[in-house]
């Protein structure tokens, strides 16, 4: 490393330079970064030549076009000697070689945040650096901070990192940038301020390893205790406790190993590097290789004694097993090496949750790590009552949505839709029904099976014939001579409530009679509700507003997407679309709730005289059903809103029956004549007589 002190890495009259500066992370980091120390002078973007970054309570931030321009634009006093990369991964060795080509004996250490950087390239800009001989620190770091001298570079504290950050004698080397700020934070309560704040970054290679950052902290005379936060994969704390032991390191160390409660269950802690190949790079080996080096167990905050007589022997340092145990086990570390605090403790930090989801988590982690929800101080109790007053569905916030958007993006690479590759979507097993679902719920269907089934959906309602009113619009616009996508939006325009939108209404039905009744598998038979108790109740209870009604002389609601014009001439009668979806149900050994419940009705209402034959479960409703079912667990979790779930069927069969409307379309156009669809002025009435 090049840098002898971690004042040289980063200290107050460091100059800034930021790469792909108007990146949305970029500059949200970079005007925080201003507001707190103004140590930028300028960015660069391909493309924003003269842009100005505005800050608010701050100074602006220049940006060029390449970093070339940024040297030869600013006096020599402001030339940037540290420079933050934020480009995108296929871009960083392009833009750390322009550093370096142009920035030698200018810029002494770059700052790579990008993560999923490939080996080889993280190689190759290891060897650049060297050469050139530049610090490179990264990737995947999310910064450094210098709390006493209230300068950082990265987005490490925040927005704001002086709440964080109180100066002092601690520093804090960390695979986890987010962790750096968490463990300052709890520090507090030790009265504990931050010396160094420094996130090395979780790729598979790390360019500057934790040994480096060791040497360095114990040069530093403000840094009287390094605190370590640990994760799984890579055998850098192997090195460095073996360089610890032979330079026989005098400064103690608290140390935090975390992964172990992942170890044998499908949990992935999320960063690139976390990856355990080999020995020495699992958690539990690394626990047991940092517990070697201080010669004691793990820290017990019930037997602080022992800790106190292992610390005083060996003065190496303490493990602690959790978290929020750092607290006391750098208590017990300062009182037995009798470091004093640096300044009065704060009120502990503990850990209040006002929301627990923790998905599919829940049954993978321990008991002791599952979290149960917390007290929510007011006002925000009340707020939250009402956002969460309705039970199903989500409650989202309003934001403007000019040019935004959850459900697409396009980073000028690759396509996504919500956050998903879409070529990677189109490489998979049924990847239209796949990205549809996707597209429509915001997450990927959770079952094998849902795609099939909503294809067969999309199939089920293609058509019904020439003579519905959907395939009639589009015969009406290839009759006036109109192009494809006018046809299909006629097909659109001729959709409406009653044809093709009742599945919106058997939506509300359903949710109205299950919603209280505690369902969260639509597919679990074993624990679905009571369905002939809710059918007998239902038909109960209509029987009761049908005679009202008809004794007011009011036409009385009938019960959605049951019966159809078409098959209806039998004492039982089945819409043949409906009858492949409930084959092929059976036929694989699923169960839906909701097909079920439709299917007893049906029946129901006939046993007590209230129709006299047994009417068809209709298309539209099995499409409710199907879709319902998919997006329940959904809305059990708050995941989706309620009038998202409400709209997935008229949406189902919509998108079915545009496909069916341009093929109406190309078989008018190519076999049809001209205006064959008007109607002849003979057929037609007249209602009204002539009246000039």
């Amino acid at each position: 490393m090049i840098a002898t002190t971690l004042a040289r890495i980063l200290t107050k009259g460091d100059r800034v330079a930021v790469s792909n500066v108007t990146g949305r992370e970029a500059m949200g980091v970079s005007i925080a970064s201003q507001q707190y120390c103004g140590n930028i002078v300028g960015g660069w973007a391909l493309g924003h030549d003269d842009e100005v970054i505005a800050v608010p309570r701050g100074r602006d931030i220049r940006v060029f076009g390449q970093f070339a321009d940024l040297l030869k634009a600013l006096p020599a006093r402001e030339r940037p000697n540290k420079v933050v990369v934020y480009s995108p991964p296929d871009a960083v060795y392009g833009d750390v070689k322009e550093v370096v080509e142009n920035g030698q004996g200018i810029v002494k250490t770059l700052f790579v945040v990008t993560e999923h950087v490939s080996v080889e390239v993280t190689a190759k800009l290891r060897r650049l650096c060297d050469l050139a001989r530049m610090d490179i620190i990264g990737c995947n770091t999310l910064g450094v901070i210098n709390a006493p001298a209230g300068v950082r570079v990265g987005a490490v504290g925040g927005d704001a990192p002086g709440e964080s950050f109180l100066p002092g004698s601690a520093t804090i080397i960390s695979n986890s940038g987010n962790l750096v700020n968490t463990i300052a934070t709890y520090l507090q309560s030790a009265g504990l301020g931050i010396s160094f704040g420094i996130s090395t970054g979780k790729d598979p290679l790390i360019l500057t390893p934790l040994k480096d950052f060791l040497v360095l902290a114990e040069k530093d005379p403000r840094t009287r205790i390094v605190v370590l936060y640990v994760e799984p994969g890579g055998t850098y704390e192997r090195d460095a406790l073996e360089l610890l032991r032979r330079r026989n390191y005098t400064k103690p160390l608290l140390v935090f190993v975390a992964g172990a409660f992942a170890e044998g269950r499908d949990i992935s802690l999320g960063h690139a590097g976390g990856v355990v190949d080999g020995p020495c790079t699992s958690a539990t080996d690394k626990m047991r290789l940092f517990d070697e080096y201080f010669g004691s167990a793990p820290f017990n905050p019930a037997d602080t004694r022992a800790a106190s007589r292992h610390l005083a022997r060996t003065r190496r340092g303490l493990r602690a097993t959790t978290l929020h145990a750092l607290v006391p086990a750098a208590k017990v570390l300062m009182e037995v090496l009798r470091l004093k605090p640096d300044f009065k403790p704060v009120r502990p930090v503990a850990l209040n949750p006002w929301i627990v989801d923790l998905g599919a988590l829940a049954d993978k982690l321990p008991a002791s790590l599952a979290l149960q929800p917390g007290n929510v101080p007011s006002p925000y109790k009340e707020l939250l009552a009402q956002q969460l007053k309705g039970g199903l569905g989500r409650v989202v916030a309003r934001q403007s949505m000019r040019n935004a958007s959850h459900a697409s993006s396009n980073d000028g690479a690759t396509p996504r839709v919500y956050g998903y590759s879409l070529p990677a979507l189109m490489e998979r097993p049924a990847p239209f029904a796949q990205a549809v679902l996707l597209a429509w719920l915001g997450s990927p269907p959770a079952r094998d099976f849902e795609p099939r089934l909503f294809e067969m959906c999309l199939t089920a309602s293609l058509t019904n014939g020439p003579g519905s009113i959907s395939a009639q619009g589009a015969k009406l616009a290839a009759s006036a001579g109109n192009e494809p996508h006018t046809a299909m939006m006629a097909t659109l325009g001729t959709i409406g409530s009653i044809h093709g939108g009742n599945g919106k209404e058997a939506a509300r039905f359903l949710v109205r009679l299950f919603r209280e009744t505690g369902l969260v598998d639509p597919y679990d038979r074993k624990k679905a509700p009571n369905l002939d108790q809710r059918v007998q109740a239902y038909v109960a209870d209509y029987q009761h507003r049908k005679s009202a009604a008809k004794n007011a002389g009011v036409e009385m609601e009938k019960v959605p997407c049951l019966g159809h014009p078409v098959f209806n001439r039998e004492a039982v009668n089945y819409d043949p679309r409906e009858r492949v979806i409930s084959r092929y149900l059976e036929a694989q050994g699923l169960y839906n709730v909701f097909l079920d419940f439709y299917h007893r009705l049906a029946r129901e209402l006939q046993r007590q005289g209230v129709t006299s034959k047994v009417h068809a479960v209709n298309v539209d409703a099995v499409l409710t059903c199907v879709c319902l079912g998919i997006a329940w667990p959904l809305l059990v979790e708050k995941k989706i809103t309620l009038e998202r779930a409400v709209d997935l069927p008229f949406l189902t069969f919509a998108l079915g029956r545009v496909a069916g409307g341009a093929a109406e379309y190309l078989d008018h156009r190519e076999s049809g004549t001209d205006m064959d669809m008007r109607v002849p002025v003979s057929e037609c009435r007249e209602l009204t007589r002539p009246r000039d």
